[in-house]
């Protein structure tokens, strides 16, 4: 097989993978949620939560997008890398910003643009984190009840390492409930501890719970957008993980037809966007029960909610108990979420092709921190690679070198054989074997390849470490398309003078040969909408192999010229 038909069956996989992937984020099946057994623990009702409609209605001040009541206040808490912005009804988060994560790529004229905001209270985009208390014999503070703080705003002093705020709430029977809200320096994980303490005269019964609740996120984009921008094809919904069924996702599309009612201990419920997530993780040893829910299902924009309510509680009078979890907030960096919690590092969702995306990922890791440039990191994975493949590449190259040679006699042979592309075939098949030529060569080194060059395709749209990490000149997000479309004019060119050196297809008729020569042209309008990072790779991969085809092809060249001389 030459090098352009090789070329041509990528092309067609690369298109066969990327259909898969929209159809498989729309319609493709997913796991059926385990429903747990049945319990006595007390459940927050979709009446408790911010824009339900149910026979008992939630406060109006509690609706997505509306003014809180007079008593309630917002408080800011900030550290290195987190602002977090608390409602005191409830002590919900209702707003996050990731400092060190500018909202676009940062340029001369906006050298310092707004963080990404990821959860937020604004009716359109609205996604917050809340926790509460319930119970079935008495008051408990859910995420609806008025705590009170001390200040408004709280930030981690320079060398404080860790910052504590405090929420309290309290009823005329002697119940106290406090949350504290503790954060670490460089750290995205926010722990939460909810003291209960009894002050009145009878035993207190409950559940701690914790939930996060967001409408789906409004992409109002051309198809040319929702081809061209990574984030489009990545994935958006609920995940959840447990200790024997690893991660499950739950797309927005499908909340009503797959609720999830689950047991699990040791795990932690999400929600997933591009790059960035949220997840709260209980304690690891108590055993909760994970929820899913549409509010709301019939207007134009359902708040969707996953839940863990955790185990019963009792706390006895002059007695107090306390519950601890914690709320990851941030980017989806790999290598180190698996300290967090088990199984969060598969939150950066690479589908089946986890297996060669996470080992990629781990390799340009290490080169990054040689280089100190994802785009240097890239080109150093492409020499790695021509390095392990070197043999196999340069077998091909030679037997397309010894093809080039007799394509005089292959052309001699359509001539004498005509139309009969059998005997045409067989006598072809005679000459390569007279030859010790073998067309097949070439197909082994594009075959390896192949699930390197999509699971670089899944790292680059997936991982937030590439997220506007600039190259050299003018590319500076390398997973963005070239703004340019210099690096998919490098690789026609580079296609093409592969093209010349390789040898043509004998006994293909004209359309076929035709198709082959715009292939070249096909290829770089694909690699327009790719990542720039991902174009470097075949721009840098191209060349070496032009390279050592070049050199491979001038040496079989010399060796018969010195024959002939002999």
């Amino acid at each position: 097989m030459n090098q352009t038909r090789t070329f041509l069956l990528f092309a067609l996989m690369a298109v066969a993978y990327l259909l898969y992937m929209a159809w498989d984020k729309d319609y493709g099946s997913h796991p059926q949620p385990a429903v747990a057994s049945s319990s006595t623990v007390a459940t927050p009702t979709d009446s408790s939560v911010p824009g339900a409609t149910a026979n008992t209605p939630a406060s109006p001040a509690a609706v997505p997008g509306t003014t809180t009541e007079a008593s309630a206040q917002l408080v800011t808490i900030s550290t290195d890398v987190l602002r977090l912005t608390v409602d005191t009804r409830g002590g919900t988060v209702v707003r996050s910003e990731l400092l060190n994560y500018p909202a676009v790529p940062r340029t001369k004229k906006d050298p310092d643009p707004a963080p990404v905001r990821l959860l937020d209270d604004e009716r359109s985009q609205y996604f917050v984190a809340q926790s509460g208390l319930v119970s079935n014999q008495g008051a408990a503070p859910d995420h609806r009840a008025v705590f009170q703080a001390a200040q408004t705003s709280y930030a981690l002093a320079q060398g404080q390492d860790e910052l504590k705020v405090d929420l309290t709430w309290s009823d005329a029977a002697g119940l106290k409930v406090t949350k504290t809200y503790a954060l670490k320096r460089g750290s995205y994980v926010v722990t939460l501890d909810q003291k209960i303490e009894n002050g009145g005269s009878t035993a207190w019964q409950g559940n701690a719970y914790e939930q996060l609740q967001r409408v789906a996120p409004v992409q109002q984009k051309s198809w040319w957008q929702n081809f061209s921008d990574p984030s489009s094809h990545s994935f958006y919904g609920a995940a959840w993980y447990s200790p024997e069924e690893k991660m499950t996702t739950l797309p927005f599309a499908d909340f009503a037809k797959k609720p999830l009612n689950h047991a699990i201990t040791g795990g932690w419920a999400s929600m997933l966007q591009h790059y960035f997530f949220v997840a709260w993780i209980p304690a690891a040893q108590d055993a909760n029960t994970y929820s899913t829910s549409v509010i709301n299902a019939d207007t134009a924009q359902p708040v969707y909610l996953i839940r863990s309510v955790g185990p019963s509680l009792s706390v006895a009078p002059g007695q107090s108990v306390a519950t601890a979890s914690r709320l990851y907030v941030g980017p989806k960096l790999q290598g180190t979420l698996d300290t967090v919690a088990p199984g969060l590092d598969l939150t950066t969702n690479y589908g089946w092709l986890t297996v060669v995306a996470q080992p990629l990922h781990w390799l340009l890791s290490q080169l990054h921190s040689i280089s100190g440039n994802w785009g240097v990191a890239i080109i150093l994975l492409v020499l790695l690679l021509k390095a392990a493949l070197w043999k196999l590449t340069a077998a091909q190259f030679r037997s397309g070198a010894k093809m080039r040679k007799l394509q005089p006699r292959v052309t001699a042979l359509k001539e004498r054989y005509g139309d009969d592309k059998m005997k045409m075939q067989q006598a072809m098949m005679e000459l390569y074997k007279k030859e010790k030529v073998n067309p097949m060569s070439g197909c082994l080194p594009v075959l390896i390849t192949m699930p390197v060059f999509f699971g670089l395709y899944r790292v680059l749209m997936e991982s937030v470490e590439l997220r506007h990490s600039p190259f050299f000149g003018w590319i500076h997000d390398l997973s963005a398309p070239d703004p340019f479309f210099v690096l998919p004019v490098i690789y026609i060119l580079v296609m093409l003078a592969t093209q010349w050196l390789s040898p043509s297809a004998a006994g293909m008729d004209p359309a076929q040969q035709k198709m082959m020569k715009v292939m070249p042209v096909v290829f770089g309008f694909m690699f327009l909408f790719f990542p720039a990072g991902l174009v470097l790779y075949w721009v840098v991969n191209g060349i070496t192999s032009l390279a050592q085809q070049w050199l491979i092809t001038r040496s079989v060249e010399r060796a018969d010229e010195k024959a002939k001389a002999a």
